[in-house]
């Protein structure tokens, strides 16, 4: 009899029997469904609609010259910064700290639960241009005027206009702001160490651009083309002590004084 019971409770195949499956009713999966849906909406209301999830912070890297604030960048973004974090527009708030003038590069991004991160990177000066009022206007590496101060910033060379007379008949040709721009990518492409030494960067012509050094010296360049290979000779030369350096035809460099 304990053999019969015994073979009544396993399964055709000898297996033991299983406990009966879970099923649910179609009243179990709605109230479950609904259940899911509510749960989801919550969620996203409190992340995309409620002030749980404000931005509360804008954090920015990258303010290492001292020239650009925090609060500059604050108010670039205005009301882009504000609301749920989730919303922020990332797109514009970086077109808007693109448009601050001594701003190169941004990056932004959400810093979750309340904070708009922000990574910027300043413009650095190569050259500085006489304004008519006497100040300086900064330019970078890309021609672009970013900054104005009374006095030139270190390290750089002023730019100036001292055109001849065959220059300024020429200048329909080739105009003044071409003109600074060939100072600017000579200034771009000083070498750091000499770039220090630089004290005015000064335009007779096109093609007859000098370089006035610290220490007097005088640096005729030519015109602003091949200037990564003129860098690399005067720098070669800038070891032999001279009054006058010219690399204006960088296959024949000479030295003089």
């Amino acid at each position: 009899m304990a053999d019969e019971d015994y073979e009544e409770e396993l399964g055709e195949d000898g297996d033991e029997t299983r406990p009966p499956r879970l099923r649910l009713s179609r009243r179990g999966v709605l109230v479950l469904a609904v259940l899911g849906a509510l749960v989801l909406g919550a969620l996203g209301w409190t992340v995309f609609f409620s002030s749980a999830l404000d931005v509360r912070k804008v954090a920015v890297q990258g303010l290492d010259s001292g020239k650009l604030s925090q609060d500059e960048v604050e108010r670039a973004l205005g009301s882009t910064a504000r609301g749920p974090l989730a919303r922020v527009d990332l797109d514009r708030a970086q077109q808007l700290v693109g448009k601050v003038p001594r701003v190169a590069r941004v990056e932004v991004w959400r810093g979750w639960p309340h904070t708009l991160r922000v990574k910027v990177t300043e413009r650095q000066p190569v050259a500085a241009i006489r304004a008519d009022d006497g100040r300086f206007v900064q330019v970078d590496a890309e021609g672009v005027e970013f900054a104005t101060d009374a006095q030139p910033p270190s390290g750089v060379p002023v730019v100036g206009l001292q055109l001849g007379e065959p220059a300024n008949d020429a200048l329909s040709v080739i105009d003044r702001p071409t003109l600074v721009r060939s100072a600017i990518t000579v200034a771009a492409g000083l070498p750091p160490d000499v770039a220090k030494q630089a004290g005015s960067l000064t335009v007779y012509s096109y093609d007859d651009i000098r370089l006035q050094l610290a220490s007097g010296a005088t640096v005729r360049w030519g015109s602003a083309e091949e200037t990564p290979r003129k860098a690399r000779v005067l720098t070669a030369l800038l070891g032999r002590k001279a009054s006058n350096y010219d690399v204006s035809a960088p296959d024949a460099p000479a030295v003089s004084g």
